[in-house]
């Protein structure tokens, strides 16, 4: 049984404050449009993730785990 995690950020919701990137560097970065997007899904710790969706200001960052 592997479990399989995706990491989702609403880009309606979105407003660039960067806590994800400073948390979870390896996982996120800014595009463009100074937004959130999920670069490695692999890049950091699920509890670093957690952590980045936890401190996003604006709830713009979701995460769900599903078994395979």
């Amino acid at each position: 049984m592997s479990f399989k995690r995706n990491v989702v950020v609403d880009h309606d919701v979105c407003v660039g404050s960067t806590m994800c990137t400073q948390i979870a560097g390896n996982v996120f970065t800014l595009n463009k449009n100074m937004q959130s997007e999920v670069i490695n899904i692999s890049g950091d710790s699920m509890d670093k993730i957690a952590e980045a969706v936890d401190n996003c200001p604006v709830r713009a960052i979701s995460m769900e785990e599903s078994v395979e």
